[in-house]
């Protein structure tokens, strides 16, 4: 890989390689410093909990030094362009991860750079989220060729990356959410194209009916703050309780991306009960995006 923007824009071969070199890195998280004496720049547009400390602790354990950006300093396309900062970026540090809102702050600033490029998240896509993801349904004995993923709620980036996944791995993904909150049109149109299963299904027991994966994200994300009230009355069929979970399989796993909105889109009786596997998928954004340091920066 070149940058690390889109898992569309890599092939199932590189996914499962990533996904094993990442269960190596986990065994001894100490083990070996491949970026040491390196340099990784994060940029931060949006607050973060899970992909500030996991990139951070992870550079760190790979022995390379994190350099916490925030849009304050650098004001990027107002104070500088985007351009001018990739090429300026390029010439101090060995990788960059952004996290941004739009799509194209991260697609141009891949464009300028002449090191490698991370997406930690843009209101398109969440890729470094799918990857530890999947990396966990792995770990619990889903088979990630095979599995049935039923995504219910908003059809946000979490969603848009999942679809992209399906598009590679060829799982069956169900997007179960009120109508016109479906992700978006044009990759769900690639991911069929490469021959995914993605099916849109409007009632929520129709969607989680016999999955191996029950997924649910916050149905207001950051920058809808404004819409949340009417989004909670959309969405509210469409909470993750203990009623819904039970028409999955039997030992069907829960996903969260986190933040978790708990008594809206899931309840704590799932949050916290035997099908969650959450906080193993919180830890697993390290590994993962371990993984994909390596492969772009690694010696």
């Amino acid at each position: 890989m070149q940058d690390f923007i889109s898992i569309a824009d890599i092939d199932r071969a590189k996914m499962e390689e990533l996904f094993q070199l990442a269960a190596d890195l986990k065994k001894d998280r100490n083990a070996r410093q491949p970026l040491a004496g390196k340099t990784v720049a994060m940029i931060f547009h949006k607050p973060s909990l899970r992909t500030r400390v996991s990139f951070e602790v992870g550079i760190h354990e790979l022995g390379a030094h994190p350099m916490y950006v925030t849009d304050a300093e650098i004001k990027m396309g107002q104070r500088e362009s985007i351009y001018d900062i990739g090429k300026v970026l390029s010439r101090y540090v060995h990788g960059i991860m952004i996290r941004t809102f739009a799509h194209s702050n991260c697609t141009e600033l891949a464009d300028a750079a002449d090191v490698p490029i991370i997406n930690g998240l843009t209101d398109l896509n969440h890729p470094c989220q799918i990857m530890g993801d999947i990396l966990t349904c792995i770990e619990h004995g889903k088979d990630p060729s095979g599995m049935v993923v039923a995504f219910i709620g908003d059809g946000n980036n979490v969603a848009n990356s999942w679809v992209n996944a399906a598009g590679n791995l060829g799982f069956e993904l169900r997007i179960g959410g009120p109508s016109g909150y479906e992700p978006n049109a044009a990759l769900l149109e690639a991911a069929r194209a490469k021959g995914a299963t993605v099916n849109i299904i409007n009632d929520p027991s129709e969607a989680v009916a016999g999955a191996d994966v029950v997924y649910t994200d916050v149905w207001a994300s950051m920058g809808q703050e404004d819409e949340a009230s009417e989004r909670r009355k959309l969405f509210m069929p469409y909470q993750l309780n203990t009623d819904l979970v039970s028409r999955a399989k039997h030992d069907a796993i829960v996903l969260h991306c986190l933040p978790a909105h708990r008594g809206d889109e899931i309840t704590d009786d799932v949050m916290d009960g035997r099908h969650s596997v959450v906080f193993d998928q919180a830890e697993n954004r390290l590994h993962a995006q371990k993984a994909v340091m390596v492969d772009l920066m690694g010696a």
